[in-house]
C-alpha cells in the first residue's frame, strides 16, 4: 500500500482571503480558486498543498494541528509576516526559541528559529 500527502484542510471564513494571504505568506502558487474553496501548492505539482474550504463555525481554541515554518532569518520573517497582517500569540508557550503567530483569521503557526550547522 502506498499513500501521497495531498494537502492539509483549513476552514475560513473567507476562502480567497486566507488562501491568499498564506500565498503570499509561503510564496506558493494558486491551484484552485472557487469561492468555496482556495487551494495553494509550492508549485503546480508539488505537494502537499493547503486547501482553504468555507465555514461559518467560529473558531474555538487552539488549533489542534499547527504549521511550523523554518525561515533563514527568524526575527526578519516574523516582521515580514506581521507587516503582512499575521499577529503575535501567547498560548502559554513561555521562553522558546520559536515565535507563535496567527494568520489573519486567527490560525496559530510558529516561526522556527534558523537551522545552524
Amino acid at each position: 500500500m502506498s499513500l501521497e500527502w495531498e494537502q492539509i484542510i483549513v476552514k475560513a471564513h473567507d476562502t480567497t482571503a486566507l488562501g491568499s494571504w498564506w500565498r503570499e505568506a509561503l510564496g506558493w502558487v494558486v491551484i484552485d480558486d472557487d469561492p468555496r474553496w482556495y487551494e495553494i501548492r509550492p508549485a503546480e505539482d508539488r505537494m502537499p498543498g493547503l486547501l482553504f474550504v468555507a465555514t461559518t463555525e467560529p473558531k474555538t481554541g487552539p488549533n489542534r494541528l499547527h504549521i511550523d515554518l523554518r525561515p533563514d532569518d527568524r526575527d526578519a520573517e516574523v516582521e515580514r509576516l506581521s507587516a503582512l497582517g499575521a499577529t503575535r500569540a501567547d498560548i502559554g508557550q513561555g521562553e522558546q526559541p520559536w515565535v507563535v503567530l496567527t494568520d489573519p483569521e486567527g490560525n496559530e503557526f510558529c516561526v522556527l528559529s534558523s537551522r545552524r550547522g
